[in-house]
């Protein structure tokens, strides 16, 4: 009985002196816990003092770009004209840093760990607006390592009657298999993958033949292990376009040459990855590219004020929705997937799927109806969306441990189609970027009485590569 008296008084201190330890040790993980930084979008008036004319365009656009536009007949605007240096000048202080800016939407992204310090540049007379568009997340999970790769594929991946293996389905639905075979397999054109990382794609040894021009990070802060460490997400979209292994797996543009844009926050949900996207579109249109394939969207965020809303889907209302309808007339085709809501209560495309002048990709099954998951339209404005659809559950990709599964989403959808857009072009260099668009549309099998869940339907890319060449032709 002592024992037991004796053991329920220690007992009963222990209880006590843990319940007076928690809080202090609670303050002290407060007091440690690194401090909150933000980044705000200001929108600027103007362009004055921005050093460039558009009489002189070869000051600030690189050659590939001109001559994308001059092949197209398209006119440098304002849009072009980079951000004043001399604004830019005011928003570096000593409690504020400009991280980012979009010349295209006249916008700088401010990083500050000092709120108060950003209530100045507020009231800077080139400021038009100002918005909170970040919050550093209470933790950051680095990526946990890269994982092993496989040296090679599973023996029961080859398909030895087939010589594109696991990919047949895919592209032969949308007349892909037919393109390749007279030649068209996106030579000489450039692709800009926009995602969130594209674990060990530059090991797999699949991708050791894809033409690789470069890779940027335009996150804020950067990932410390580069876009090869962190998710795998943009590594199966690249798969389904680049890849090139006989027999087992063959993407939709082996030919074509691609730049991996890293732009996507997996850490949080927050408005500026908005920003970020508009950064790496701006990018690629500096770089050269022709074609661009985002499988992201958005519509809502950590925060739920920052969420997006049905009146805003009218193409121009979001950051990101207003940059992509800028593409096509820069000459360049969008590729964007349809997002996955299908069976949430928003139910509809994501934003920059609502964008005018783009394409955005549905997914179907391979029985050819419309998966449960894909995104509906219209848009407010009353536009057709999605434009037109492809395999998406499920499609044949490549890990980042350098396996082939079959996945489900629009994300992998748009790929298939981004890669034979890129093939069509090849074959048809003499069109522009809004020909292109329209003839994929044209070549949907629901072309003649287009819906807001199957859209266009699905094209058939060597019947616009054939409506292509005789519309040449009548302009001869």
């Amino acid at each position: 009985m002592m024992k037991r008296l004796i053991f329920l008084g220690f007992l009963m201190v222990a209880v006590i002196a843990a319940a007076a330890a928690y809080p202090w040790e609670q303050a002290v993980k407060k007091k440690n816990k690194a401090p909150k930084s933000y980044v705000y979008r200001f929108y600027l008036k103007d362009k004055q003092g921005c050093g460039a004319t558009l009489q002189q365009p070869r000051a600030y656009l690189s050659r590939a770009a001109l001559e994308r536009r001059r092949r197209q007949m398209l006119q440098v605007d304002s849009t072009d004209l980079p951000v004043s240096r001399a604004y830019i000048r005011m928003f570096n202080t000593r409690e504020t840093k400009v991280i980012g800016r979009s010349k295209w939407n006249n916008t700088v992204l401010v990083a500050t760990a000092d709120t108060a310090a950003v209530i100045p540049l507020t009231h800077l007379s080139c400021v038009k607006g100002c918005r909170r568009v970040w919050v550093s997340p209470d933790s950051i999970t680095p990526p946990s390592g890269r994982p092993r790769i496989h040296d090679s594929f599973n023996p029961w991946d080859s398909v030895k009657t087939s010589r594109y293996g696991q990919t047949e389905e895919q592209l032969k639905m949308i007349g892909g298999l037919k393109m390749h075979l007279n030649g068209f397999t996106g030579r000489d054109i450039k692709i800009a993958v926009l995602d969130g990382g594209f674990l060990n794609a530059d090991r797999i040894p699949a991708f050791a033949g894809v033409r690789i021009l470069g890779v940027r990070d335009f996150v804020y802060p950067a990932s410390a292990g580069g876009v090869f460490t962190e998710t795998d997400h943009g590594t199966k979209v690249l798969s389904a376009m680049a890849a090139d292994e006989p027999h087992v797996f063959i993407g939709a543009a082996p030919d074509a040459s691609y730049w991996l844009l890293r732009c996507e926050d997996q850490q949080s949900e927050q408005p500026i990855e908005e920003d970020y996207w508009a950064m790496a579109a701006e990018f690629a249109d500096s770089a050269g590219v022709d074609v661009i394939n985002s499988s992201l969207g958005y519509n809502e965020f950590d925060n739920r004020a920052d969420n997006h809303n049905y009146q805003e889907m009218d193409g121009q209302s979001t950051l990101i929705s207003r940059t992509a309808s800028l593409l096509a007339g820069k000459g360049i085709v969008l590729v964007n997937s349809a997002g996955n809501y299908g069976m949430s209560p928003w139910k509809k495309i994501t934003f920059p799927a609502d964008a005018q002048e783009v394409l955005a990709v549905g997914a179907v099954n391979s029985a050819l109806t419309n998966s449960a998951f894909c995104g509906v339209g219209p848009t407010q404005d009353g536009r057709v969306k999605p434009d037109v659809m492809a395999l998406g559950s499920s499609t044949s990709v490549i890990t980042g441990r350098g396996t082939i599964i079959q996945d489900m989403g629009t994300s992998f959808a748009a790929p298939l189609v981004c890669g034979m857009v890129a093939c069509l072009w090849q074959a048809l260099p003499e069109l522009t970027a809004r020909d292109i668009i329209s003839l994929v549309r044209r070549s949907g099998d629901n072309f003649r009485h287009p819906d807001n869940i199957y859209g266009y339907g699905i094209p058939d890319f060597w019947r616009a590569y054939v409506m292509g060449r005789l519309r040449l032709q009548d302009k001869q």
